[in-house]
């Protein structure tokens, strides 16, 4: 039993395949089938149950996926410690972020860190909270940008920034002719949100609680995008009206699109750094809540 192993049988239970495990392995499929089929052998029993379309993991299979997680976790758990005695900024950190902040920090994060670590490249990951949340507790990931709230046992959270929401509506939308608007005022509006499971749009929902009322009322609609990039164009054609974070404003086409804040107290979002309590890299941790706070600052 080897480590390639497990970490073969952990990707073939996440990706429910035996090619897309093999591409994420960085190894052909028979490599990785003949690795697990040894693996099966060896501990004499099946831990998947393989058809021509679907693989699915065995009662026991699942026991077995489990804690081969957790010695995964571990096993990297020792490199790090090793690394501790090192130098903290010479290997890769693996950090991943929320969608609604990834694409809009990253881009300034990534040559602020490069400065300051050249030593240190960035492994990254963009997904949902709770995707994350789980990649984090597995040791996936090293550190994790979220919105607050955001607990999780035996993982610490800093508090990065603080970001206000805006509204986004076409720039001919009686809206735009307000300095600033007030929440109630959207009942009537189509309104554009992210789909269920972005925690953005939980968010909106509870500190505009007349958004929240919208949803089940039959005045205007609410109509949902993948993405806060794609709300955008969405409402430069004209669909409807939209609420994003502060980060999120560039590259909007000012001849289409106009912006007016919440009336005060406008509602917004802390942006914090979650990592396991016992992450050993405390330099790693500390250079990234020093530049992630100046790359807010410079905006």
């Amino acid at each position: 039993m080897t480590l390639t192993e497990l970490r073969y049988i952990v990707t073939v239970a996440q990706e429910r395949h035996f090619g897309r495990a093999a591409e994420k392995c960085y190894v052909s499929q028979p490599t990785l089938s003949v690795a697990i089929k040894k693996l099966e052998s060896e501990l004499e029993v099946a831990i998947f149950e393989r058809s021509k379309n679907s693989v699915s993991i065995t009662p026991l299979g699942e026991r077995i996926v489990a804690q081969a997680q957790r010695v995964l976790e571990e096993s990297r758990a020792i490199k790090d410690i090793a690394s501790s005695g090192k130098d903290q900024l010479s290997t890769p950190l693996r950090l991943g972020a929320i969608f609604t902040i990834g694409p809009y920090l990253f881009p300034h994060l990534v040559p602020q860190i490069h400065h300051a670590a050249p030593s240190m490249p960035l492994y990254l990951e963009e997904n949902y909270t709770g995707v994350l949340r789980k990649q984090l507790r597995d040791g996936e990931l090293d550190a994790i940008v979220i919105a607050l709230p955001f607990t999780e046992p035996d993982v610490v959270t800093r508090p990065l920034y603080e970001e206000k929401f805006v509204v986004v509506l076409p720039k001919s939308h009686e809206l735009a002719k307000q300095k600033d608007i007030d929440p109630e005022q959207l009942i009537d509006a189509d309104l554009l949100m992210l789909g269920e499971g972005h925690c953005f749009r939980d968010q909106v929902f509870e500190h505009c609680p007349a958004l929240h009322r919208k949803q089940h009322s039959r005045v205007g609609s609410v109509l949902e995008g993948s993405s806060l990039e794609t709300l955008k164009h969405m409402v430069a054609s004209g669909l409807g009206v939209t609420v994003l974070p502060e980060s999120a404003l560039g590259n909007m086409d000012d001849n289409l699109l106009a912006t007016r804040p919440f009336r005060e107290p406008a509602p917004f979002r802390t942006v914090a750094l979650a990592w396991r309590a016992s992450f050993p890299r405390g330099n790693a941790i500390d250079l990234l809540i020093e530049n992630t706070k100046l790359c807010w600052a410079k905006k």
